[in-house]
């Protein structure tokens, strides 16, 4: 009986694993296709098209450059479209011209906005302190542009509005990345100013920009406070933005510009281009990285919580859980919400697949970890909040800076070394 009883386990046992391994090998798989081969950008952070039909794509270095080159180009016909190296905006590892975002009607009004960054100098630093003791050594710059009217491929170098600029106290965790919602309002994630450990408590408080998904209307103007507080803005805020009914206070209540908080470094996020769902990837510090989605007014705990794991002392109760979280080691793993996913370092946040080349891929959101640069996948059923199937879609050892989308949805992945890859599926 007891022999009979053992070749019984053995063969759940072995059914069990059989079953986990055949749901791991169904998870799709997929391949990398270097594109533009004759083109290396050094640092390439950020790559789009914009919204005329031209089907060009621009790239964004971290040093200052942007390119411009057609689809299907080898790379050596690339342009300089934009050249802002010349105000050393890449001083550290963190920091540099970081996105670029195209106006929804850029075809016809030629409207484009760029994240960067740039060092104060030393009688400059007093002018972001706004009465308050911190110093900011740096600040992080959005700016409008506009298109040469004689040259698609070149932009307007006189023509840079800045519409607002950030102080920051340490040269790290800029976020930085500028996108245009489905609202039609301009998108930017930042991190919560840098070193280590959110040493002013950015993450959760609502009176600094810092350690926020921000949200703005670029085509109008807004001017808040009141008296001798008074600010006009050089852009608009929108009016179901969460706090945007919170007393100006002279600066120090509730930042009307926050759609969500709670993130330490959300370097990459997107928009799922059919249900409209806001996806950021953002790293974490020591032990957890993360993948939240994100809704108006949502706290995603940073620095309450690392993850979904206590990190400082905070009411838990309205934080929102991530998505998906995987460990920095393998002692951790069993803490992990999935104790199958690899470890990693930074992650990269993705796209949910929405083209049409390959539909085994429909649905998946795709991300990675720098380094290694694994990319991996997930399904995400809104309808019951919870991840239907995750898992390892690519291992591979260059590092990953940031992933892309063109027009018709498909995705691209950028690497440190200045190469540019499509994603392709068997």
């Amino acid at each position: 009986m007891r022999k009979t009883q053992r070749c019984v386990l053995l063969v759940l046992n072995f059914l069990v694993l059989f079953a986990i391994g055949a749901v791991a090998q169904s998870f799709p798989q997929i391949k990398l296709q270097q594109i533009f081969l004759n083109l290396q950008v050094k640092s390439p952070v950020w790559m789009c098209q914009p919204p005329d039909g031209s089907d060009r794509f621009f790239i964004v270095g971290q040093d200052g450059i942007i390119y411009v080159l057609n689809r299907g180009s080898d790379g050596s016909d690339a342009k300089v479209f934009l050249d802002i190296s010349d105000r050393h905006p890449h001083f550290n590892r963190e920091d540099g011209l970081l996105s670029i975002a195209f106006n929804p009607g850029y075809k016809t009004n030629g409207l484009f906005y760029i994240y960067y960054t740039q060092e104060n100098k030393p009688d400059e630093i007093s002018k972001y302190q706004n009465g308050l003791p911190t110093a900011f050594p740096y600040r992080s710059i959005v700016s409008e542009w506009k298109v040469s009217a004689t040259d698609p491929d070149k932009a307007d170098m006189s023509s840079e509005r800045i519409m607002w600029t950030i102080p920051e106290p340490y040269w790290n965790h800029k976020g930085g990345e500028l996108c245009f919602g489905p609202d039609g309002y301009l998108y930017l994630g930042l991190g919560d100013g840098g070193r280590g450990d959110d040493p002013f408590g950015n993450g959760q408080s609502t009176s600094t920009w810092l350690g926020k998904m921000l949200r703005i209307d670029v085509n109008t103007r807004t001017t808040i406070g009141e008296g001798k507080h008074v600010e006009h803005l050089e852009y608009g805020i929108p009016s179901d933005n969460p706090y945007v009914k919170e007393a100006y206070m002279g600066g120090v209540g509730p930042k009307h510009e926050i759609w969500a908080y709670g993130f330490r470094n959300p370097w990459r996020y997107s928009f799922d281009r059919k249900t409209g769902a806001l996806w950021v990837g953002d790293v974490g510090q020591d032990l957890w990285e993360e993948v939240d989605l994100v809704v108006k007014g949502g706290d995603y705990g940073w620095s309450i919580r690392e993850g979904a794991h206590h990190f400082k002392p905070g009411i838990t109760n309205e934080l929102i859980d991530p998505v998906m979280e995987y460990p920095h080691r393998t002692d951790l793993l069993h803490e992990s919400l999935f104790p199958d996913h690899l470890t990693g370092q930074a992650v990269i946040g993705g796209y949910v697949y929405r083209g049409s080349k390959y539909p085994s891929l429909d649905g998946i959101y795709i991300y990675a970890d720098y380094s290694p640069g694994n990319i991996f996948g997930f399904r995400y059923d809104y309808d019951t909040h919870k991840v239907t199937s995750q898992g390892l879609m690519l291992k591979q050892p260059q590092s990953i800076t940031s992933f892309a989308e063109d027009n018709d949805g498909e995705l691209y992945v950028l690497m440190e070394d200045g190469h540019i890859y499509q994603i392709t599926a068997p």
